[in-house]
């Protein structure tokens, strides 16, 4: 005889007519860090993770960005440095967008064979033969205007601008890049890649696209970074509007129909519900960009002393995984990674508002001690410190 079938209607209804105070506690699985790691629904690990470089010439070059704090400009040699630690720490991808020393009108420098994306993907690739190396494709670093496109006349020409990004790609795929990520916001952008890729007998070669790339004000700190701000106007028209979820949806079918691998959507930490449905409308793999400003915003909150910033940038993942996403574009890579490692948050010890510990991000430390706890509270009897909210 067949199980009978129990539908998410009969579940949620068997829940709201199901046991209540006091015989369902849900404390009982949060007495411990043993019970709450039992029934924990999301988990990271190092490998969800993609680490952002930026990569110039030069050797032993090492340019710290000021408006993100622990990142720095790097030429290829130190590039690989950098992706050496994330990757004995267990982070299995890194994310290059190159920043060039000459621009021109139509980005041609992003077109060089010996560019410094090409010079650091196969230093990367000798030095780290298993590291999954992604290379960002798009324009902006690379045109004298900073925008994503040719110009004509006073607009990005979206045609024009596609045999530029699909010659792009298939440099970055010679050089032994295994993802390449349009983040241009062209359209018909991953059909000319995918054609020119494959064409190049490429094909082995992944296409990740920006599918949903809202025109937001938390690129701040990445635009100095990567030295890609618009000398005129804006990216508005042809970056997404961040009042439109639905337009997402149909951008990732786009995406997927041209011949997608995956898609990215940022920024992660403002996009959950795009994230959620994006994962579910397609079932593709989705990957959420924690971007710069987001990034910036818990490192600026930790160094006053307001906040954690070690959990917070915890917590953020978290948030980025639960909504879907399958893996996560962060510079905080290394310090979640050790995270993972080390079992710092909630996987680890129990903390709360008053206890002090060492911020991987930078911020300021106290020196008290950290309080005792009990050895864990009763279902029946509710210690006031453990069930404290604390402030937002």
């Amino acid at each position: 005889m067949d199980e009978p079938r129990i539908s998410s209607g009969d579940a949620l209804a068997s829940l709201v007519d199901g046991p209540a105070f006091p015989r369902y506690r849900p404390r009982r699985w949060r007495r411990s860090e043993p019970l709450r790691s039992l029934v924990r629904e999301t988990n990271l690990v190092p490998s969800n993770f993609v680490l952002p470089l930026f990569v110039v010439p030069g050797e032993g070059v090492r340019r710290p960005v000021p408006a993100l704090p622990g990142v720095a400009q790097t030429s290829p040699d130190e590039a690989v440095r950098d992706a050496r630690e994330a990757w004995d720490l267990g982070v299995p991808a890194v994310l290059l967008f190159g920043v060039p020393e000459r621009k021109d009108p139509h980005g041609r420098s992003g077109l060089d064979r010996q560019g410094v994306v090409p010079q650091a993907i196969r230093r990367l690739k000798d030095a780290l033969p298993d590291l999954a190396v992604l290379a960002d494709v798009c324009l902006c670093e690379y045109t004298d205007h900073g925008h994503c496109g040719v110009i004509v006349g006073e607009q990005v020409d979206n045609d024009a601008t596609l045999p530029l990004l699909a010659e792009m790609a298939v440099v970055f795929a010679e050089a032994g890049a295994d993802v390449v990520a349009p983040s241009d916001m062209m359209d018909g952008r991953v059909a000319a890649i995918r054609a020119a890729l494959d064409d190049a007998g490429y094909s082995h070669v992944a296409i990740l696209s920006y599918a949903v790339k809202y025109a937001s004000a938390f690129y701040g700190p990445f635009r100095h970074a990567a030295e890609n701000a618009p000398a005129f106007g804006d990216r508005r028209g042809y970056q997404m509007d961040p009042a439109n979820a639905r337009e997402a949806v149909r951008e990732a079918f786009l995406d997927v129909r041209e011949g997608a691998d995956g898609l990215i959507v940022k920024p992660a930490g403002l996009c959950l519900d795009v994230i959620a449905r994006v994962k579910e409308a397609t079932g593709w793999p989705v990957v959420g960009y924690q971007v710069s400003g987001e990034y910036a915003m818990i490192h600026a909150a930790a160094e006053r002393g307001w906040l954690d910033g070690d959990r917070a940038l915890w917590e953020a993942a978290l948030a980025i995984r639960r909504a879907g996403a399958d893996a996560i574009i962060t510079y905080a890579a290394r310090t979640l990674a050790r995270a993972c490692g080390t079992q710092r948050f909630e996987q680890g010890k129990q903390v709360d508002a008053r206890d002090d510990a060492p911020l991987a991000v930078g911020g300021r430390t106290g020196n008290r001690r950290p309080r005792r706890r009990a050895a864990g509270d009763s279902a029946g009897h509710h210690r006031a410190s453990a069930g404290r909210r604390h402030p937002a």
